[in-house]
């Protein structure tokens, strides 16, 4: 049984959540196809949909779930499964996702850090330009450690909330 034929659902209540949180997303900088992808997965009982089931729900080609779910994978937003038995991907959403895209962006941080101090070095720490590359380090830096502290709080809020997870 597809999700979208699931007992007791309503496809076009699904429909617009869908299309709803994925118009937020893309408000937010992702793009268009992975957005609504995720939020097809999002809104799926299972948490986990085929590239048809993705199609047929989204009305996208297979070529557009393709594209979608690899920029998805690249940003740590979905997994890929093999189906027991099959040679077909599914493609799930695991309940700690935004745990795993924020651990992510943990290490791209990191990065901007180390190009950034480059940058002060190279441009003079006393110049306009390395002072200004130096207060954006120091807030990468500030971001950094108060993002590590959230995520140990989020942990322990998550496992008392809903359990060891």
């Amino acid at each position: 049984m597809t999700e979208s034929k699931a007992v007791g659902r309503d496809a076009e209540a699904v429909s617009r959540f869908v299309e709803h949180f994925a118009a937020q997303l893309v408000e937010a900088g992702m793009p268009r196809m992975p957005s609504r992808v995720f939020g097809a997965l999002l809104a799926s009982d299972t948490g986990a949909m085929t590239s048809v089931e993705l199609g047929e729900q989204l009305q996208i080609s297979p070529a557009a779930v393709s594209g979608a779910v690899r920029y998805l994978a690249q940003v740590h937003m979905v997994s890929r499964e093999r189906e027991p038995g099959s040679r077909r991907e599914r493609y799930r959403v695991h309940s700690d996702q935004w745990y795993e895209a924020l651990t992510n962006r943990e290490a791209i941080i990191k990065r901007w850090e180390d190009a950034l101090r480059e940058g002060v070095t190279s441009l003079g720490a006393d110049t306009p330009a390395g002072r200004r590359l130096a207060e954006t380090l120091a807030f990468f830096e500030f971001m950094e450690s108060e993002l590590e502290a959230m995520m140990e709080r989020w942990r322990l809020h998550r496992d008392k909330t809903f359990g060891q997870g």
